[in-house]
């Protein structure tokens, strides 16, 4: 499920990615954690420690997290705020539901609210939070600049939006070999460990036609963030995007 323009869709011409991406992630909710582990080889929790330490999260913050998933990135978001309120979106009841246990095992549960909704059409008000973050569902989504934009509208003047997803190795012969293994052992690795094989085969496709790290940082400018930046990570198999709101007081 991809984009080949990152112009605004017909609700008519969206319902069709919404409800195939929707059924994807309801399939594969429980196994989710322990799949992410296999096929990036626990290396997303890198990732996500990295992406922290970019956003120097300080107490008192608050931050929305998009397509939020299990959580682990609203857990890790909460646990660097203090007592800051984090909202977790997600458009799967599945996906929610074993991040709601998590939240509760940690007893964040006073700091984290969750609920279900569309990343396209956030139901917060203008100017809310400190931070808005999106981890691995921006490919998901059928109009990437509509939720780039959606998040810049409710974080604060000064506030920052930040991307962590996976993207496309540019050099060689690392690049032939990531997608030898992405389109060819990861659908296989999905058979073996959650018996889903279509749905994990539908992953390195959702990749093919989005943006790679360059062309999300031209979205991000386009979209009116500012001081825009991109972090390769891991070879290039993934990448970190941040850019600020425009502060009018600065």
């Amino acid at each position: 499920m991809t984009m080949e323009k990152t112009t605004a869709l017909s609700d008519q011409g969206t319902k069709p990615k919404e409800q195939f991406v929707h059924s994807v992630f309801e399939s594969i909710a429980g196994k989710y954690d322990l799949m992410n582990d296999i096929i990036s080889f626990r290396r997303h929790k890198a990732w996500r420690k990295f992406a922290m330490r970019k956003m120097a999260v300080k107490h008192g913050d608050s931050a929305v997290d998009l397509c939020c998933g299990t959580c682990d990135w609203s857990i890790a978001l909460a646990e660097a705020s203090g007592d800051g309120c984090v909202m977790g979106l997600d458009f799967s009841a599945g996906m929610l539901e074993v991040g709601r246990r998590k939240v509760e095992a940690r007893n964040l549960q006073d700091r984290i609210s969750l609920i279900q909704g569309n990343a396209m059409e956030l139901p917060f008000g203008d100017n809310s939070f400190d931070y808005a973050t999106i981890g691995f569902g921006l490919r998901n989504v059928p109009d990437p600049a509509r939720v780039l934009n959606e998040m810049k509208r409710v974080v604060k003047p000064g506030g920052m939006v930040v991307c962590l997803e996976l993207s496309k190795p540019m050099k060689q012969p690392f690049k032939g070999i990531y997608y030898f293994y992405f389109q060819r052992v990861l659908p296989l690795l999905g058979k073996l460990f959650a018996k889903r094989y279509e749905q994990y085969k539908w992953l390195p496709e959702s990749l093919a036609l989005f943006p790679d790290r360059k062309q999300l940082e031209v979205i991000f400018r386009e979209t009116g963030l500012q001081k825009v930046e991109s972090f390769p990570l891991t070879g290039g198999i993934a990448a970190l995007h941040i850019g600020l709101k425009e502060n009018c007081n600065a």
